[in-house]
């Protein structure tokens, strides 16, 4: 079935909240030279982008803590799980990507699919997710930072405490992210290939000193402590009555939705369509491309860091790579993973950083956001959405206490990954006609796969993220009928027509 708009396009329907843009509007409105971007980025930048951000934000933190407090050994099958899910939803996202060559990623598909008011949904979901775990980032880097020159990154003024190191990476990027896309990629280049060095040694050294013992019980057995029950255990333990999501295959589950963190990433990719050369054929490849090649690396680091000690002295929430190196007493190996940590937070910071501005651009773009932000400058970037996320990452991260948001931002880019899903197979019968560069396999059955895998997760994440994350759709749906729908493009068009 094909709609038809009274301007008598494919596939679009101009009035009322679930109003679309077709996919030949969405691309002419990337030809308006005032918000412009420019085509520069190959398969193989794309690819770098996306190990860019995933190696580093996740695999210096998350491994270690996830083994000590919630999965023991297994936290290595946990990545597995969270894998899959991942290849399941970028099969989604390459197809989406290489039909819609947009930037905005998961927003602009749910504009093309469902409409402006699942679009909002979206758009607002995602700026929760880049820009404050941007602001995370930078507080981590700041830290790292602070390890390596050995001074503290920030000052204390009466009561008052700056860090003036997340500042400083947060104005270092915004510069850079300003003077061009392909220049960032190039940087990103440099430091990834820094950091996936750091990550071989890791592995090659570590496995000189497992010892098997340690992999039993793979599973250990859950704890018995109720005192993680409640908000704080997953929504799926809650409601079956487990008590908490400690160890056992409850916590194998939760650690898997835990350690999804680690992969986002590849999805960022997506952002990047209105700036690739060949976006039929870069996209899909720089999005799979990405996610293989970490995949690899996170279970091997996982399998070495378990193995070299037993994952009782990784429990508390300051473990990291370089513990299980401490603890076995290869003190120079806490040195190099501090640099490693260092430059991976700061190629994954540009990434974030990076879809962060595309995403508000989008939106800026399509009146849902002031349209002043979406003007681009002279190098072909959105000068005025990067400096804002520059802004608002800088204040956050240098003046207020942020603790972990690994699991709000989970739980957002789940639910986007769930409607790119389902989106695949409406567009499918919505635009069969449509040429797709990329086409996922034995639809419907992949991404109904995808959508049930994302919607498991999410169930695996604690009551206490669902309960912020739906504060943070009802502030957004308060923004989008109070300011947003009556803005919107798509809005004044219709009122034209009318």
């Amino acid at each position: 079935m094909v709609t038809q708009n009274t301007g008598g396009e494919v596939g679009g329907r101009s009035t009322g909240l679930f109003r679309t843009k077709s996919i030949e509007q969405l691309i002419r409105d990337t030809e308006k030279p005032d918000t412009k971007l420019r085509k520069e980025l190959t398969a193989w930048d794309l690819t770098v982008l996306g190990v860019a951000l995933i190696v580093g934000v996740g695999i210096f933190t998350l491994t270690a803590t996830t083994a000590g407090n919630v999965a023991g050994p297994a936290v290595s099958l946990a990545f597995v799980l969270a894998a899959i899910t991942c290849l399941l939803a970028a099969l989604c996202y390459a197809e989406f990507a290489s039909t819609v060559p947009v930037a905005g990623s998961a927003y602009t598909f749910s504009y093309a699919t469902f409409g402006e008011l699942v679009a909002w949904i979206i758009g607002w979901d995602l700026m929760l997710e880049l820009a404050l775990g941007a602001s995370v980032v930078a507080k981590a880097w700041s830290l790292y930072l602070g390890e390596v020159i050995g001074l503290d990154a920030r000052i204390t003024i009466d009561s008052f405490q700056i860090d003036w190191g997340a500042i400083l990476i947060a104005a270092i990027i915004a510069v850079l992210l300003i003077r061009g896309t392909k220049l960032s990629s190039r940087v990103a280049l440099v430091i990834t290939t820094i950091k996936i060095s750091v990550v071989v040694v890791v592995v090659v050294v570590g496995a000189f000193y497992i010892i098997p013992a340690n992999y039993s019980p793979f599973i250990p057995p859950p704890v018995e402590d109720s005192s993680s029950a409640g908000v704080s255990e997953s929504l799926f333990s809650f409601l079956t009555g487990a008590g908490n999501s400690q160890f056992g295959w409850y916590g194998l589950l939760a650690a898997a939705g835990l350690v999804f963190f680690a992969f986002l990433g590849f999805d960022v990719v997506a952002t990047t369509a209105e700036e690739a050369k060949n976006p039929q054929k870069s996209l899909p490849r720089g999005i799979l491309g990405s996610l293989a090649i970490v995949t690899v690396l996170y279970v091997a680091v996982t399998l070495v860091v378990t193995g070299m000690v037993s994952y009782r002295e990784l429990a508390g929430d300051t473990s990291t790579l370089a513990t299980a190196f401490d603890i076995r007493g290869i003190t120079w190996m806490k040195y190099l993973i501090s640099y490693g940590a260092l430059a991976g937070l700061t190629t994954g910071l540009i990434v974030i950083f990076f879809g962060g501005s595309r995403i508000i651009f989008a939106m800026s773009r399509d009146g849902l956001l002031p349209q002043w932000l979406a003007a681009t400058g002279k190098r072909g970037t959105p000068v005025r959405t990067t400096v804002l996320v520059g802004v608002v990452m800088a204040v956050l991260a240098g003046v207020f206490p942020i603790g972990t948001l690994e699991e709000m931002v989970n739980i957002g880019t789940l639910f986007a990954f769930t409607l790119v899903s389902i989106g695949v197979v409406v567009l499918r019968r919505t635009r069969p006609d449509l040429p797709r560069g990329f086409r996922v396999p034995l639809v419907p059955l992949v991404p109904v796969l995808a959508v049930v895998a994302c919607l498991w997760l999410m169930l695996n994440l604690s009551v206490e993220t669902w309960i912020r994350f739906v504060v943070w759709l009802a502030l957004g749906m308060v923004i989008y009928f109070t300011y947003s729908r009556r803005h919107s493009v798509m809005e004044r068009r219709s009122s034209v027509k009318l």
